[in-house]
Parts: C-alpha cells; structure tokens; sequence
C-alpha cells in the first residue's frame, strides 16, 4: 500500500525547505586558496533509506545540500573507513539494510576510478533502488572499482524478487584519476508525487539525460550538483541532492 499523504507532505516540507537554499550565507574571509590534501583512499558510504510504513527506498552517498538527516561520510583519507556512517533519517524514513554499505577503494592503484551505478525497479511497488557501491549479496552487486582500464559496460547484479535492473538509468562512467586533483562525487534526487518514489542518480547516464549529474575529475572542486531537469513525472529535489569535492594526493 503506498503512503500518498504522507509522501505529499513529505514534497511540500522539501520544496518549501529548498527555498531556504536560495538566501546567500556569509562569506568567509579566512578561507584559504586551497584544501589540504585528503589521501589516496577514497571511502564509499552508500546510506539507503526507506519509510515506517510503506516502500520507498532513498539512497546517499554525500551530504545533501540541505538536509543533514540524510548524510552520507563518503571521503578520501589516508586509510580505510572500518564502519559506514550514515544519518539517522527523520523519524519517518530511517537507515536500512543489506543495500547500505561501505566500499574503500585506493586511488593509487590505477589511473580510472570506474563508477558503476545499478537502478532496479519494482513495478508492483512503483519503486526506484539505487546501488552504486556492492553490497547486499550478488543480486545487487555494482561494479564500481580502480584500475588502469577504463570499463565502458556497467556491470550490476540482476535484483531479485519484485526488483529488476533498469538498464535505461544505469551506467558507468571511468573517471581519469590524472585528469585533476578533485574527484567531484554528485548525488542528484529524484521525486515523483504521483508514484510517492524517490530514486537518486550519481553516474551522468548516457541513455537518459533528463537524469544526468555533473559527476567528474577536475583542478577545481565543485560547490554546487549539477542535475538534469527530469522527465516530467520524476522532478528534481534539491535538498536532498548534493556534492562532495573529494581531495586526493
């Protein structure tokens, strides 16, 4: 049964928090040209949401620009994360499992980081899935990796039971690690109030761009996502998208 009051509140709350994004904060005069260098290690934090009742998964992996009930840690260091660190939610939508998980990758080890993001779909539920770190057993596996091969073919598990991959919204993109010292991780949010479904893009798709994101290696670090305008149904949800400027040596 799907939760179609609760979800119309739930968009209004996020338009009318987005609006807030809009007033300019105060600049800040002591801050420095450049970041401190981070690590070569680069910690995926996939969070996945899902409301108290009903089905309607939400996945992060950086902080959204306004809402930090749904953080995700994603970072670069010098070592491996040892736990996932996600956000507790907002009373309604709460932190689940198998699908969130921690992958750490060593950006040393090869010159493209390959970012497979996986959707999977239910049409029962009306519900969108978005893993782009492996976890959750092979049925919802991403191949998200490092190496000095560029993949041009995502590979992803194929769901089980009421999900089944989407191919039309999943994709992989290598990005050449030599290309600049900033990985820019961006997290563009879907909503759909008829369907009362989120869904999150991370990867610019290459078969639908009315999802894209700005995600790419750059000399410059990216302050503000990058998100397609949606199809019309699915529209954007800027409080819950976002962009992390990862620093690497």
């Amino acid at each position: 049964m799907r939760h179609k009051g609760r979800a119309g509140k739930w968009l209004a709350a996020t338009l009318s928090a987005t609006a807030l994004l809009l007033v300019p904060g105060p600049a800040n005069a002591d801050a420095g040209p450049t970041r401190p260098l981070a690590g070569n290690t680069l910690n995926l934090h996939q969070c996945v949401y899902q409301p108290t009742p009903g089905v309607d998964y939400l996945t992060t992996v950086v902080p959204p620009s306004g809402d930090g009930r749904f953080t995700a840690a994603t970072n670069t260091a010098a070592a491996p994360d040892r736990q996932l660190s996600c956000g507790d939610g907002d009373g309604n939508y709460t932190p689940v499992r198998p699908w969130a998980t921690l992958q750490s990758l060593d950006l040393g080890s090869g010159r493209y980081l390959n970012l497979h993001q996986c959707v999977y779909y239910s049409e029962l539920q009306h519900d969108h899935l978005t893993v782009v770190a492996p976890g959750g057993g092979s049925e919802w596996s991403s191949g998200t990796n490092v190496s000095d091969t560029p993949d041009t073919t995502v590979t992803c598990g194929p769901g089980r039971g009421l999900y089944y991959l989407a191919p039309l919204l999943s994709d992989v993109i290598a990005l050449d690690l030599s290309a600049g010292r900033y990985v820019n991780l961006q997290q563009c949010q879907y909503y759909s109030a008829r369907l009362a479904d989120h869904f999150t893009t991370v990867v610019p798709t290459r078969r639908d761009g009315r999802f894209r994101t700005g995600t790419k290696v750059s000399g410059t670090a990216d302050t503000t996502a990058t998100c397609g305008g949606g199809d019309g149904n699915f529209l954007p949800v800027p409080l819950l998208s976002g962009t992390k400027a990862l620093s690497r040596t």
